[in-house]
């Protein structure tokens, strides 16, 4: 049961504790910005090089350094983003009126930037394990991938509950964006897509034949993808997920409770100024 255990809480702890991070300097005030992204930008330089000295390291500790440093890796491009660095070339809200492709290709200029250097980081990671016997690093990275996608999605396509609130106000206008709606017709697909994923990662580490590396591994990888899970069912039913990182938003004066159980003032986009 150890074996299964550690993954599991580290994982468990590295997701908590890194959204909590940035969403505490995501909140900041603005001048602050320069300096925390300096900060992850060095961070991040260091992740690359520690994804690459794991490749060849097939014991537990080198399993939980690569999950580690994609995450990190993972924390620049949200900082990035929130921060207003790394976006797209359209920051004003969605017109009224504006249906099917023309609103996808809107909403998809808002974050273009921002997807781009997502593919760049996640090619230059894939370079940097190409061949290597541990491949954790990579494969964190792209389960953060698919499942920032697969919200995006979602949120475009509808869902109830949006936190509107852990946007910083200067992408405010992102939620001009999003639909709210009882369900649509991708989420139930995707939940059941990743929840089968889940169970074929973790069938390698349940197997007798697995050493300490493999368990590891698979546990952190299928830990998060579950996380990931849960991130979405927190996008349909009525649970106040926003009190897991009221700790992060307390200490910039913001929290949950500040703007009701699930989300915040809805955005208009009439007040929005070019």
């Amino acid at each position: 049961m150890p074996d299964y255990l550690l993954p599991f809480c580290f994982a468990l702890l590295a997701w908590w504790l890194s959204t909590g991070v940035i969403l505490f300097l995501n909140h900041l005030r603005a001048e602050t910005y320069r300096w925390s992204l300096l900060g992850a930008t060095i961070v991040l330089l260091g992740s690359l090089l520690v994804v690459q000295a794991t490749g060849t390291d097939t014991t537990r500790v080198g399993a939980m350094l690569a999950f580690c440093a994609a995450m990190l890796v993972w924390g620049w491009l949200e900082m990035s983003y929130f921060m207003g660095f790394v976006t797209g070339p359209r920051k004003l809200a969605c017109p009224p009126g504006s249906i099917g492709w023309r609103r996808f290709a809107l909403a998809l200029q808002t974050s273009l930037h921002h997807e781009a250097a997502v593919v760049l980081l996640g090619a230059v990671l894939i370079g940097l394990t190409w061949d290597a016997p541990n491949q954790f690093g990579t494969w964190t990275f792209l389960t953060l991938w698919l499942m920032r996608w697969s919200a995006k999605l979602n949120l475009y396509f509808g869902v109830p509950h949006i936190n509107e609130h852990w946007f910083p106000a200067h992408l405010r206008f992102l939620t001009s964006y999003m639909r709210r709606r009882s369900m649509n017709l991708f989420f139930p697909v995707v939940i059941t897509a990743a929840t089968a994923l889940t169970t074929l990662l973790l069938v390698p580490a349940a197997t007798s034949a697995s050493d300490d590396f493999t368990r590891t591994g698979y546990v952190l990888v299928a830990t998060l993808l579950a996380l990931g899970i849960l991130e979405h069912w927190f996008m349909v039913l009525p649970l106040q997920d926003s009190a897991l990182w009221n700790w992060a938003l307390r200490q910039t004066g913001r929290s949950a409770d500040d703007t009701g159980p699930r989300s915040g003032k809805p955005f208009d986009a009439k007040k929005q100024t070019v």
